[in-house]
Parts: structure tokens; sequence; C-alpha cells
């Protein structure tokens, strides 16, 4: 059986004329593991994220978010600092989650229907949860 390959055994490496020799990195590279599930991972950690469902205020808390808005419409000249919680939808799948902003409240723009704060934050009313008002200057 050793005589089986005497013809090639020890002859010179073929040398091409038009390519260059390959590098041991780049020829190791051809043969390094396929990652057949790249991204899968995330898809799993994504389903797995919770999300939650906008909540439809009934008509008493809607009574109260209205009587919160429409006071800080008459105070709005004096800047007050107010804490909105609402709703932002996810941009990957249904429902979204509550956050809470703080600032100072600038205009309330009733034709985009928008709360604009002095840092130029603009939240929808639609998706307003709650409206705290921290402290109104010599209100009665």
């Amino acid at each position: 059986m050793a005589d089986n390959y005497s013809d090639i055994i020890n002859q010179p490496h073929h040398t091409s004329k038009t390519r260059k020799r390959m590098s041991q990195s780049n020829r190791a590279a051809q043969f390094a593991p396929f990652a057949a599930l790249t991204g899968h991972a995330a898809s799993i950690s994504e389903a797995a994220r919770l999300t939650d469902k906008k909540i439809e205020l009934d008509d008493k808390a809607q009574e109260t978010l209205n009587a919160k808005l429409n006071l800080l419409k008459e105070y709005l000249k004096e800047r007050p600092e107010i804490t909105v919680t609402y709703f932002v939808p996810d941009t990957k799948k249904d429902g979204g989650a509550y956050v809470e902003y703080s600032g100072t409240i600038r205009v309330i723009d009733e034709i985009k229907n928008t709360l604009i704060f002095t840092d130029r934050t603009a939240i929808n009313i639609e998706m307003v949860l709650d409206v705290q008002i921290k402290k109104f200057k010599d209100m009665r």
C-alpha cells in the first residue's frame, strides 16, 4: 500500500501562473462553521418581549383627565411642571408600553391634539393616560 502514492509524495507544490497562493487564514476561513441560525436568538428574544395593551379610559377616568387638561389650559402662561403617563405603541408587534415624561408644558395644540413641552417634546393627547400637575404659582 505504501507504493500507491509513491509517484506524488515529495513532489513540489503546484504553482499557478495566474493566481497567488492562498494564505492559511483565508484557506481556513473556507472551512469555518456555517451559522445557519443567525438571528434566531434575536427572533426568540423579540417574541418573548412583553408589551402592554392600551388602556381604554372609562367615562369617569376620561372626565378626570379632561378636567386636568382644562385646568392646565387655564394656567398655561405660568408654564407649570407636569408629569404625563402615556402609551407608546410598539413598532414591531401589537401593544406597546406606558411611559412617564416630566417637563415644562409650553402649549396645548388643539389642532394637532398634542401637548408640547419647552424642549419641543410632543405627546399625542389621545395616548395620555394621566397628567400630574406638580405645582402652580399662586393657585387657589
